[in-house]
C-alpha cells in the first residue's frame, strides 16, 4: 500500500523549488547504517515504496529498518487534451520534499556489508543522489 496523507490542510498547494540544504532532518535518530540525499528533489511515494521492498527483502527478520521521509506533498496534474482556463488539475501523486543532507532511510541489526548493499541497491530506486553512511564517519 502506498504511503498517502489521512488529511491535508490545502488540497492543492503551490509546490516550492528546493534549494538549501536540510539541518533539521541530518540527524540520526536509531543508530548505526543510513542513507543520506546528496541532491535535492521530490521523492514519489511510489519511489519510496519500492526502496521500502529492497531493504525489506534484503534484511528479512533479524535488522530493523526506519523511513524518515513521508510523501506529504500533493502534486497536481492536467490530464491531456484538456481545455486552458479549466483551473488548476486533480491530485495525481503524493511527494516527499528531501533537500541536501536529509536521513531518508536507517537501518540496525545486520552487518555491514549487507546493509551497504541493501541501501545503495535502495537509493537506485529513488530520484535523488544518496550515499550510505554510518555510525562513526563523518556526516
Amino acid at each position: 500500500m502506498l504511503l498517502t496523507p489521512k488529511r491535508w490542510k490545502y488540497r492543492k498547494p503551490i509546490v516550492r523549488q528546493l534549494r538549501w540544504k536540510s539541518y533539521r532532518w541530518s540527524t540520526v535518530a536509531f543508530w548505526q547504517y543510513w542513507l543520506k540525499a546528496i541532491t535535492s528533489s521530490y521523492i514519489t511515494n511510489k519511489e519510496i515504496e519500492s526502496a521500502r521492498k529492497v531493504i525489506v527483502r534484503a534484511i528479512k527478520k533479524t535488522g530493523k529498518m526506519w523511513i524518515r521521509i513521508f510523501p506529504d506533498v500533493p502534486f497536481t496534474r492536467k490530464w491531456l487534451e484538456m481545455p486552458m482556463g479549466t483551473g488548476k488539475g486533480d491530485v495525481d501523486i503524493y511527494t516527499a520534499a528531501v533537500r541536501r543532507g536529509r536521513v531518508m532511510f536507517e537501518v540496525t541489526g545486520i552487518p555491514r556489508e549487507v546493509a551497504k548493499e541493501t541501501l545503495i541497491k535502495a537509493s537506485k530506486k529513488l530520484s535523488v543522489k544518496a550515499k550510505f553512511v554510518e555510525r562513526g564517519e563523518i556526516k
